[in-house]
């Protein structure tokens, strides 16, 4: 016999009664999971998809798909207990709400070759794992970009850090000429370092920056959509959109067709109304023009200059965009 309390003190408890206790039932064998396989991105695996002139994205290994972003949500799933459809729903849920811990279940890895300008923007995104062609334990890639002379672009009047509109192909002749002459010497003059004996660590340090580097870069879903979503946008310098848009059109697309269904639905094409915006274009729908100017006052979009006409303001010039988009006309130009 055994002691366990009651309500009022010990109580006894006989061995008849503890044998009589059902034993714990017998816990099911997990079965045996197979690793998600991705037709169209097997047939892509390793093939290079080219970029600028001498660039490359291609696809070196992958883990996850459409359905494992549905079984990470919902971990009670069951491979045929659920519907296509119904998965795709839970994954626009997802996308729709934010809940983005289940896209960090997938992974994919790449290698590229990227000029290093453009390189230096594509590692500002610290998410991700990279390992770089390092030009201090090997001689540095034989390779640079090249700006044809239709493509030198003008500097923007309203975006310090972009462009906006070309050269004429005339002036863009030379600049094309003068580029490729400093590339050439660029790499005369490394090559007779290394042949003098110059440390391939101090050797390097006058490449130009269109020289072009290579990396495997590994990184969740989660991150790289957000990578995407920055890169593709129309605000990107041209050259890592066009790195950007080769990821996702011809191997995102095909890797997680749902998911990139849902991005391109509530990320890539979607348009975000801050707290003012929304009120405005409420009054603007509503036929209240005065109470809209007056929200815009209020929040200092408004402001004029000394002459009376309206200070710059891109808070102010964006809203302008989305009233467009919406068929409405701003109430105060």
């Amino acid at each position: 016999m055994k002691f366990e309390d009651g309500p009022s003190g010990p109580e006894l408890e006989s061995n008849e009664d503890a044998a009589a206790a059902p034993e714990s039932e017998a816990q099911p064998v997990p079965e045996r999971l197979i690793r998600p396989s991705v037709p169209a991105l097997e047939a892509i695996l390793g093939q290079p998809f080219g970029v600028l002139d001498n660039g490359f994205v291609r696809l070196l290994d992958y883990m996850g798909d459409d359905a494992a972003i549905v079984q990470a949500a919902r971990i009670s799933y069951g491979i045929g207990t659920k519907r296509v459809h119904e998965d795709r729903g839970l994954i626009r849920y997802l996308m729709r709400h934010l809940h983005t811990t289940p896209f960090e279940m997938c992974e994919i890895k790449l290698h590229v070759r990227v000029p290093m300008d453009t390189w230096r923007q594509w590692i500002r995104h610290r998410t991700a794992n990279v390992n770089e062609h390092s030009t201090r334990y090997s001689v540095a890639i034989d390779a640079v970009q090249r700006t044809p002379p239709d493509e030198w672009r003008l500097q923007s009047t309203v975006n310090r850090q972009g462009s906006s509109g070309s050269l004429p192909t005339d002036v863009g002749k030379r600049l094309s000429s003068a580029e490729q002459e400093i590339q050439d010497k660029a790499r005369e003059v490394y090559k007779a370092r290394l042949a003098a004996g110059v440390a391939r660590e101090q050797a390097r340090k006058d490449l130009p920056l269109s020289t072009y580097t290579e990396a495997y870069w590994k990184i969740d879903l989660h991150n790289l959509l957000h990578f995407l979503n920055l890169r593709m946008s129309e605000h990107a310098q041209r050259e890592i959109c066009a790195y950007a848009t080769i990821i996702g059109e011809e191997i995102v697309a095909k890797w997680v067709p749902i998911v990139w269904e849902a991005f391109l639905d509530y990320r890539r094409h979607a348009i975000q109304l801050s707290r003012i915006e929304a009120e405005i274009i409420g009054a603007l729908i509503s036929k209240d023009p005065e109470t809209a100017r007056k929200l815009a006052a209020e929040s200092g979009l408004l402001n004029r200059r000394k002459d009376g006409s309206l200070a710059l303001n891109r808070e102010r010039a964006e809203l302008e965009d989305k009233l467009r988009f919406f068929c409405l006309t701003p109430p105060w130009n």
